[in-house]
């Protein structure tokens, strides 16, 4: 891997540090094509056949393969170069959108093609998804990782925002214009990345056995403040999401278009955004694994809020304030599992990180539209809020350390 970041000024601009920026300019564009995606599938899948449960099934297509994949993704990410792996991915995702826009454009689209080619991009992003998040360090310094991360989830939600809206306006011009523009910015995110100049050195490989391909599930088991708040975001998002429900949301519940689904999933992300800058001008010193609890709970009382609005307005104010709360969850596990992981198995840990985390999201769209089947719109989305308080109250005696957690060193834990 690359070796450890000269010592630099905690107040170092990390936006005019070059390896930085162009990581962040390769996952603004990459989010934002995957934002618009999801946009243009949803309204699509919707439009084809009406049904909730093949929404739900869009969310299963991307979690299977990110699921199935995940102990192999991590042994790329830490015995391949980092930024080989995630241009490659970023490349299929591109060459998937492409598809995606040529359907739509002859008139073969179909709810299985689209399926398809989600589990395709699904795929792919099992392996970007996590390798991303293990480069991180090696462009900036250690004590400046924090900082980091927070832009990084700054840049993220800035193409959650732009990525809907973008997404949802393009729709209007028809789903060929949507699809075939995502891939366009899948393509300049690989560039992106593949401009990021980092000196390495040249490492023995580990042997591939089952102690290496495990190596990142052992570790995480063995540090229980990591895997409370690993496990934790994983419940918030998997109960709490109601993202697959959206589409219906808009058309039925609150009676607006396209546009109106792109605010939506553009909601989280404002207030994800704004409370993400602020903490990477104001990083978290203290009390963390209290106010980590705390944002978990908010998640929970603003998804309740959303279940029950029949107002656009308050329906947005309620997602704002969830994106806000999710954000910080965010930033606090994202720096615990990068500060207390050796950079030899940081893409392993990531990887497994990725598989509680970053699945959950699609694996929530899953248990949401199964649950909207079974149960209707509403009740599925409020079942999932006060199913988030409860994980919040029995995490808190389950992983007691993580409640304690003081600060991100080491010695505050």
């Amino acid at each position: 891997m690359s070796p450890p970041v000269p010592h630099t000024s905690p107040h170092h601009p990390l936006l005019r540090h070059r390896p930085f920026a162009l990581f962040l300019l390769g996952r603004v564009s990459s989010s934002v094509a995957f934002q618009m995606l999801g946009v243009a599938v949803g309204w699509q899948m919707y439009a084809l056949t009406g049904s909730a449960w093949y929404l739900g099934l869009v969310g299963l297509a991307q979690f299977l393969p990110m699921f199935m994949l995940t102990l192999v993704v991590g042994h790329v990410a830490d015995r391949y170069d980092r930024r080989s792996v995630a241009r490659v991915c970023q490349t299929i995702e591109g060459l998937a959108a492409g598809a995606l826009a040529l359907g739509s454009f002859s008139g073969w689209q179909s709810k299985e093609s689209i399926l398809a080619i989600v589990f395709v991009v699904g795929a792919a992003r099992a392996f970007e998804y996590p390798t991303m998040h293990a480069l991180v360090p090696g462009v900036v310094p250690a004590e400046l990782l924090p900082r980091a991360v927070a832009w990084s989830a700054s840049a993220n939600q800035t193409a959650t925002i732009i990525g809907p809206a973008l997404g949802g306006l393009l729709y209007a011009a028809g789903p060929t214009t949507a699809y075939g523009i995502a891939g366009i910015l899948l393509l300049a995110a690989s560039m992106f990345i593949a401009l990021i100049r980092i000196e390495r050195v040249p490492k023995t490989r580990e042997p591939i056995s089952l102690g290496s391909l495990f190596a990142g599930i052992t570790y995480i088991r063995s540090h229980p403040v990591v895997l409370g708040a690993i496990s934790l975001d994983l419940f918030a998002v998997l109960l709490g999401g109601a993202t697959a429900l959206l589409p219906i949301y808009a058309r039925d519940i609150l009676v607006t278009g396209p546009w109106g689904l792109g605010l939506l999933r553009s909601a989280p992300a404002i207030g994800a955004l704004s409370m993400s800058i602020f903490l990477a001008r104001n990083p978290l010193r203290h009390r963390v694994g209290r106010i980590m609890f705390g944002s978990v709970a908010i998640f929970g009382v603003a998804t309740i809020v959303f279940a029950l609005s029949r107002s656009f307005p308050l329906s947005l104010g309620a997602l704002t304030v969830l994106g806000a709360a999710d954000v910080i969850s965010v930033v606090i596990r994202s720096s615990l599992v990068q500060i207390e992981t050796p950079d030899e198995m940081r893409g392993r840990v990531s990887a497994v990180n990725s598989m509680f985390v970053g699945t959950s999201n699609q694996l929530g769209e899953f248990e949401s539209g199964t649950t909207a089947a079974l149960f209707g719109i509403v009740p599925a989305v409020l079942i999932g809020g006060v199913g988030t308080l409860i994980v919040v109250v029995i995490w808190m005696r389950l992983f007691p350390q993580l409640a304690q957690t003081d600060t991100f060193d080491k010695q505050g834990i």
